[in-house]
């Protein structure tokens, strides 16, 4: 595990929201929530989770570790792909239960497993009270069986 200690969450909500103190407030599984976003236009990539040792990694070495809850497993992003995320900065919300990566993607500049930029790569339409999903049209960066094996 990265020797990275994060402090206690303070008692007093003003020092969690205004303190200089990073102290991440995980969930009850160990977890905090983290929303990856392209550093050179926005573009939000994906959404993962951080367990204290993927968020201590990813301070630590500046590329981008995430904890698989399907796989219960540590994952460092790009490792398979090649699509490492570089991370150009890090931010925390007011409560600290949720981080902010901003990121450089490198080889194919794919974040999703599926070979897109995005994970988010389909709108959600409401047509005639049905809920449906339409793809956004961008073209897949990789072939997600050549890369994984399979169909990622």
């Amino acid at each position: 595990m990265a020797d990275t200690v994060f402090a206690p969450a303070p008692a007093d909500k003003h020092a969690l929201e205004e303190g200089n103190a990073f102290s991440p407030r995980f969930d009850a599984n160990g977890l905090v929530t983290a929303v990856v976003t392209d550093a050179a236009d926005g573009t939000v990539l994906m959404l993962a989770h951080m367990n204290a040792e993927a968020l201590a990694l990813t301070l630590k070495t500046g590329i981008a570790h995430y904890w698989s809850r399907s796989r219960r497993a540590l994952w460092k992003k790009g490792e398979t792909s090649g699509n490492f995320q570089r991370v150009v900065e890090m931010r925390t919300d007011c409560d600290q239960d949720a981080v902010w990566l901003s990121v450089d993607v490198a080889g194919d500049h794919a974040t999703c497993h599926t070979g897109r930029r995005s994970c988010f790569y389909r709108r959600i339409l409401l047509e005639d009270g049905t809920a449906r999903l339409e793809d956004d049209g961008g073209a897949r960066r990789f072939d997600p069986a050549e890369v994984y094996g399979s169909s990622g």
